[in-house]
């Protein structure tokens, strides 16, 4: 039923990924599907952004935070499950969605941050996002 799954993490905020990976490792070995794991950083080249920070900030950001995904992935995906490691660039919901659509993901599985922050209430959550924007299944885990 499922070949490509999309999991997001925040690897900065266990909550993101402690109840949908295992959710989506189990959806991965039940149909041999491939995993993709996606965290998204903040665009840093936006120009209002970008004049704050040295030029090689968004280079040197990026690969720690690809290095700091492949301990992840080594630490929490198990050698029996194809995983893919993917970063992208800006605002969460929507890099989530377009990394979707270019993987050619089956299924987006996620989590549902309970944190109700204000920016919650004026933005809406990630996960509600992608359920309303994204053309292919989401799962979303609580």
């Amino acid at each position: 039923m499922y070949s490509k799954i999309l999991l997001p993490v925040d690897l900065n905020e266990e909550a993101s990924w402690s109840k949908a990976l295992p959710t989506a490792l189990a959806l991965c070995k039940s149909f041999g599907a491939s995993l993709h794991v996606v965290t998204v950083m903040p665009d840093y080249r936006m120009p209002l952004v970008g004049a704050y920070f040295p030029e090689d900030f968004a280079a040197k950001a990026h690969e720690e935070v690809t290095k700091a995904q492949h301990e992840f992935i080594q630490q929490h995906v198990p050698d029996d499950v194809q995983v893919q490691s993917v970063i992208v660039d800006g605002s969460p919901w929507e890099a989530i969605i377009k990394a979707a659509r270019k993987l050619d993901v089956d299924l987006i599985v996620m989590a549902s941050h309970n944190k109700r922050k204000f920016a919650d209430y004026v933005l809406g959550p990630n996960a509600e996002h992608v359920v309303h924007h994204s053309k292919m299944s989401v799962m979303i885990v609580r």
